[in-house]
């Protein structure tokens, strides 16, 4: 059983030592959490769990303390992998609900499994979601700052459990005054993918890791006989081809976990039960 969280990316530019701390702080007890968790549940439970607890800490771009797009609204992403049966759910750019990635987590019994927009939220207002606000006043006061003037955020965890499965889960509350109706890598396989060799979850640019296709290049090339690091290498370098700007984690069907990014630093924690391995 292991697991391996992400929170985007930090920069030590715009961020204060006491946030770099903050955040330090919150992925190990996120990442204890989410272990003791692990111990009597699936992958799959595991990764929507760690997930929602980064969803509710506004020190990250998901759920509250989500970004404000150019419009004035806050419109969410989420997905969910399970890498047994290969079952992909998500929702896109979805509003006022506090967990998106609940929402994505009860989408798994669907055929109709990825659901954007207005029927993304009727679903899950018909699912017992309740209207929930996820703006705080920080965000708020950025978005009047670019109003006047003119984020790189994602939250994911993977996780193996005791029988061995994977699974991923995704949530970002966007880069903040996107254009009204962009897509996020959050709910697509280039973000986030899964199956029983290997499971990715990113971060970064959306754009980039979708040009790049990330994630499922990385597990594609594990299910292929590739290393965890050759893929990630072979993959980044790609990336890198295109300038692009992304970090991932990842557990392979042995237990190896990795993680890379293209530019420094993505803030990340990993727990085996024993060691924890955190961004400095």
């Amino acid at each position: 059983m292991k697991l391996i969280i992400h929170g985007g990316f930090f920069s030590e530019s715009d961020q204060s030592h006491e946030v770099k701390v903050a955040k330090q702080n919150s992925l190990k007890e996120i990442a204890s959490k989410s272990f003791e968790f692990l111990k009597n549940h699936s992958a799959e439970e595991t990764v929507v769990y760690a997930v929602s607890l980064l969803e509710d800490d506004a020190l990250f771009n998901a759920g509250t303390g989500s970004q404000i797009q150019s419009d004035g609204k806050i419109r969410m992403s989420a997905s969910l992998m399970n890498g047994q049966n290969q079952k992909f759910s998500g929702v896109i750019n979805i509003e006022n609900v506090k967990n998106p990635i609940e929402v994505a987590q009860v989408l798994m019994k669907e055929d109709d499994r990825v659901l954007g927009g207005e029927g993304a939220k009727k679903y899950a207002s018909e699912n017992g979601f309740e209207d929930f606000s996820t703006e705080i006043s920080q965000r708020r006061k950025e978005y009047e700052e670019k109003l006047k003037n003119g984020g790189k955020g994602t939250v994911g965890c993977v996780a193996i459990d005791q029988h061995g499965k994977l699974a991923a889960a995704t949530s970002t509350g966007g880069k903040g005054f996107e254009i009204v109706g962009r897509i996020s890598d959050s709910a697509t396989v280039a973000g986030n993918f899964a199956n029983q060799h290997c499971a990715v979850s990113c971060t970064g640019v959306g754009e980039d890791i979708v040009s790049n296709a990330t994630a499922a290049k990385v597990v594609t090339r594990v299910t292929d006989g590739m290393s965890i690091k050759d893929a990630f290498d072979r993959t980044f370098l790609e990336l890198k081809e295109i300038d692009g700007f992304a970090g991932a984690i990842a557990i392979d069907q042995n237990g190896n976990i990795f993680h890379q990014d293209s530019h420094p630093t993505m803030v990340f924690a990993s727990y085996d039960g024993e060691q924890f391995e955190i961004f400095e």
